[in-house]
């Protein structure tokens, strides 16, 4: 799998391997982690995600144009990871959230997560630029989707490590403190400490059988275990931000002392700039204003692909932790059935590729793109026929139910694994070569922009992943799976619209890529 590749691959798939860790702790605690510690609604904590991953991505574009304009790709990174391994610090610090500090503990919390999202914006679109200049070369030219596509299965052995630390690290301080394991106390310890007294007779009969199955002992203060619970379950959690911390200081080692091994950027030639007449200035101003808006054409699609997408760290997270039976498996270690996937289908997935290509069948780029739109759409069907035919109610209706009664409704953990099987394979037509695609196109001296540009896409799809727990909360869950349903048939129709000129596009900027180089920065 790794014949005809450059050497510096494998080095910076590991560098952003320890990343991806820290991300895929983040991705799976966050919006229960915010419920459990201070107490916010799920839609409170959906929102406050929503902006962390989109402010991840958007400041990629500020990481990309300070390493262009420094031409510092390799500084810029590692001053990302210094910052990332910043906030996970802060993290990891547990502190009870109490009525009279929840304030600027939540701050402090905030701040963390903005030192994660700037530092992520230096590394990652960075990293991913360097990639592409690997496969700048000829040599390896023909090998930049599959490059791409190693270089997501390496990212992602972190992301299935990942989910199980926070479950395992919260687990064992429980077990450690005579207390087990309850997917709904937290939320029930807050409703509880914020009314006390005034609880009707059924709630509370409701929240003392859930207290029993999280370790509460009869004839003790029910006040003062629902305290000590919160602060023993949320400090598992501040621990596997530790192991984050970890993680980013491995991956700044093996990215200093590779980095000799990893290009960099080309000098920008502009003697000979006097040579070239007005037409032919026109020319190549013309070509790279079409390959600029065949990149701005896919940023366009691939924002619904990560609104629907991302939803498995809001709604789908909300779905797991409601809806489906997680007594012997916690909701985050959902989380990890993803990143498994993408690491077992990826050799299956290239395989088809390389064969439809020796056969004279290869699919392009772009309508690889228009397949994973409809292949999310296919999840998404999956799981809304499954919740109509089982009658499901919206999140908040489930929530209000007996537990007896909702124990009847939850769903086999099979339906996860359908669903996180269909959005993975739709995952490996869009990330890996959505990549590889802004590789293609992008001018070079625009690399580091250009890969910041498919981030700040990520970053407005993740703009929008509130409205899927909204819809969630408030409506039966079908529907609310039915309108993303919707979202990646209209994505794919438009796509594949595109796809001629989008195929001319990307089939052009090979050719042109040198005569390109040497202008592009009297004619942008």
């Amino acid at each position: 799998m790794l014949n005809n590749h450059p050497k510096g691959l494998i080095p910076a798939a590991l560098s952003n391997m320890g990343e991806r860790f820290g991300y895929y702790i983040m991705n799976a605690v966050l919006v229960l982690f915010l419920c459990s510690k201070f107490g916010l609604s799920g839609d409170t904590s959906s929102l406050i995600y929503s902006f962390f991953y989109a402010g991840i991505y958007i400041l990629s574009l500020v990481g990309g144009t300070i390493a262009d304009r420094t031409q510092n790709y390799k500084g810029t990174i590692i001053n990302g990871l210094v910052i990332m391994t910043a906030g996970y610090a802060l993290l990891s610090i547990p502190i009870l959230a109490t009525s009279e500090n929840t304030s600027w503990l939540l701050t402090l919390t905030c701040v963390a997560l903005f030192l994660i999202a700037f530092g992520n914006g230096l590394f990652k679109g960075n990293l991913q630029a360097i990639v592409g200049q690997l496969y700048d070369n000829p040599r390896y030219s023909a090998q930049r989707d599959s490059g791409f596509q190693i270089f997501y299965v390496f990212i992602n052995i972190g992301g299935l490590v990942a989910p199980f630390v926070a479950p395992l690290l919260r687990s064992w301080w429980l077990g450690e403190n005579g207390m087990v394991y309850n997917a709904d106390f937290p939320e029930k310890c807050h409703q509880f400490l914020s009314v006390t007294n005034s609880m009707a007779a059924e709630n509370m009969e409701n929240f003392y059988a859930l207290a029993t199955a999280a370790g509460h002992t009869a004839g003790t203060d029910i006040t003062e275990f629902c305290t000590r619970y919160l602060d023993v379950f949320n400090t598992g959690i501040h621990y596997s931000f530790i192991a984050s911390v970890a993680a980013m200081l491995i991956s700044l080692v093996i990215f200093i002392s590779t980095k000799k091994s990893l290009p960099n950027p080309p000098a920008k030639v502009k003697a000979e700039a006097q040579n070239y007449t007005a037409e032919e200035k026109r020319a190549m101003a013309k070509e790279i204003k079409q390959r600029m808006a065949a990149l701005f054409a896919v940023l366009g699609i691939v924002i619904f692909f990560w609104f629907s997408f991302h939803q498995n760290g809001t709604s789908l997270s909300l779905f797991a932790r409601d809806f489906v039976e997680t007594s012997t498996i916690p909701p985050e270690i959902w989380q990890a059935v993803n990143p498994f996937f993408v690491i077992v289908l990826t050799p299956i997935v290239m395989w088809i590729f390389a064969s439809l290509s020796r056969r004279g069948r290869e699919i392009s780029t772009p309508k690889k793109i228009g397949i994973g739109m409809g292949l999310a759409g296919l999840a998404y069907l999956f799981l809304a026929v499954y919740c109509y035919m089982q009658g499901y109610p919206s999140g908040d209706m489930f929530r209000e139910m007996a537990p007896a009664a909702k124990e009847t409704l939850k769903a086999g953990p099979w339906v996860l694994i359908a669903l996180y099987f269909f959005l993975t394979v739709a995952e490996l037509f869009i990330s890996p070569l959505g990549l590889s695609f802004v590789s293609k196109v992008a001018p070079r001296h625009l690399q580091g922009l250009c890969q910041g540009l498919w981030l700040g896409a990520t970053a407005i799809g993740n703009l929008l992943l509130w409205i899927g727990p909204l819809m969630y909360n408030k409506w039966p869950v079908w529907e609310a799976w039915g309108v993303f349903l919707a979202v990646c048939l209209v994505s794919m129709g438009v796509m594949f619209g595109m796809v001629s000129w989008l195929e001319r596009v990307t089939s052009d900027a090979p050719a042109k890529e040198k005569t390109i180089e040497t202008e592009e920065d009297n004619v942008i």
